[in-house]
């Protein structure tokens, strides 16, 4: 069974806040944090870590590989690409929407600016694919 939530996100505030609402759920899966998107391929390159992913949380604006970069080869990838990739960003450009849909996120995310809503969000987030949505059998 799934049981690794994949958080990819550079800003350690913003990252701070997330676990916080995540772990305000109660929710059942662990945190994984890596601050760049280069940092989280090479996790999901094991075959078997990438089996335990429930979700991942990925930012757009990372060092080294933006967010986009990092959906377009997690989508690419027949391994990966079932797992579910929720963009979580700062961004409400409708451009920035649309090509991370065509890329094949699952849900995008735009991150509020006050804390209560911020946490409210990440709650909800967390609630429906730690809880509500049926993950794909195990790979």
């Amino acid at each position: 069974m799934s049981d690794t939530i994949l958080l990819v996100e550079d800003n350690p505030d913003d990252a701070e806040l997330t676990r916080l609402a995540l772990e305000r759920l109660g929710q059942h899966a662990r945190v994984t944090l890596f601050t760049d998107g280069v940092q989280a391929l090479d996790y999901l390159k094991d075959e078997a870590r990438a089996a335990q992913i429930r979700v991942v949380i990925l930012d757009i604006k990372l060092p080294k590989m933006d967010g986009v970069q990092v959906l377009a080869k997690l989508k690419a990838e027949p391994r990966t690409r079932p797992i579910p990739v929720v963009i979580l960003s700062s961004s409400s450009r409708e451009s920035d929407i649309a090509q991370c849909y065509a890329l094949g996120a699952n849900s995008y995310v735009v991150k509020p600016v006050e804390l209560e809503d911020y946490l409210d969000r990440i709650s909800a987030v967390g609630r429906y694919w730690d809880k509500v949505n049926q993950p794909l059998p195990a790979r």
